[in-house]
């Protein structure tokens, strides 16, 4: 029987390395407000690759108006998906001029991709249900500041 042992130097690099995802507990989201409909809405902000991985992965529970804001740093054909995420929610996918160009539900634990018609900058994720209550459909305009 042949067993691999990692130096203890190895490891602590590794980890050292890799601090973002040693302890997810540890992402700190900065906050963003949008403006849609002349209200304004404060939202998690997701703008770099690490805090946009993490998403609302592994929350039990989101409040009536909380949301994430993903800002993909420029304009492609996004895909999200729900791995290790435990609540249903809706994502708007936004082009870069702030027009939705889609509302899709998701599933909580589903691996499949929900993905955008259009090339956008921004998804917007929130409770699943809750663009429909707050009036909020394709083709109206979200205002986002420049960073």
């Amino acid at each position: 029987m042949t067993i691999f042992r990692f130096p203890l130097v190895f490891i602590f690099l590794t980890l050292i390395a890799c601090p973002r995802f040693a302890n997810a507990d540890d992402m700190v989201f900065k906050q963003i407000q949008v403006k849609v409909q002349q209200k304004m809405y404060p939202l998690e902000y997701a703008n770099t690759f690490e805090l946009r991985a993490q998403g609302l992965m592994h929350r039990e529970s989101m409040c009536k108006n909380c949301g994430m804001l993903f800002n993909f740093e420029q304009p492609k054909y996004a895909g999200m998906w729900m791995k290790n995420t435990l609540i249903p929610l809706d994502v708007a996918f936004i082009r870069a001029d702030g027009k939705v160009t889609d509302i899709k539900a998701m599933q909580p634990h589903d691996l499949s991709t929900t993905s955008s018609s259009q090339r956008v900058l921004y998804a917007w994720e929130m409770n699943q249900g809750w663009f429909a209550k707050n009036g909020i459909q394709v083709g109206d305009t979200v205002m986002i500041p420049a960073n």
